[in-house]
C-alpha cells in the first residue's frame, strides 16, 4: 500500500500546490462509492467532506448525527454518516464521517484517517510519502 513521493496538485488556477489524494468514499449499506482528491490536512482532527456528496453517496444528509463544528471560519453544522475511506487498497473501518453543507473541499483528518499511517510531506519538493506502520 505504500504511496511514495506523491505530487501535491492544484485544484484551482492560482492556487498554490497542495498535498491532494486520490482516495474513494464509500457508503457501506448502500454500497455506493465516490471517487475524489481529498486534501491532507494534519491540522483538522477529523475527516469532513462536502455536504454535495451526501446524495451520491446514498445517504440522506439531515438524518445523520447533526453536530456543531468549530473551524478555521467559526462554528457550523455538520451531520456525521458512517463511511469508509479507501486508498490504494487500505480501507478504514465504518467511521463516522462529518459532511458539512459550507465545505468544497474534502478533508482528511487525524482521527479517522491520517492517524493509520507513517506521513512525510516534502514540503520544498512539493510531495509526499504514506505508508502503514509497521508492526
Amino acid at each position: 500500500m505504500p504511496i511514495r513521493n506523491y505530487p501535491f496538485s492544484i485544484t484551482r488556477p492560482g492556487d498554490i500546490a497542495r498535498p491532494y489524494l486520490p482516495i474513494t468514499i464509500i457508503n457501506p449499506d448502500a454500497k455506493k462509492k465516490v471517487r475524489v482528491f481529498a486534501l491532507i490536512d494534519t491540522g483538522a482532527d477529523e475527516c469532513a467532506f462536502p455536504a454535495s456528496f451526501v446524495p451520491l453517496l446514498g445517504h440522506n444528509l439531515q438524518a445523520g448525527q447533526q453536530r456543531k463544528i468549530s473551524t478555521g471560519n467559526g462554528i457550523t453544522i455538520a451531520y456525521s454518516h458512517i463511511t469508509r475511506i479507501e486508498v490504494e487498497g487500505f480501507t478504514t473501518q465504518d467511521v463516522l464521517i462529518d459532511f458539512m453543507p459550507n465545505l468544497n473541499i474534502p478533508l482528511l483528518g487525524v482521527k479517522s484517517f491520517l492517524s493509520n499511517f507513517v506521513l512525510t510531506v516534502d514540503y520544498p519538493n512539493k510531495i509526499f510519502s504514506m505508508n502503514l506502520p509497521d508492526k
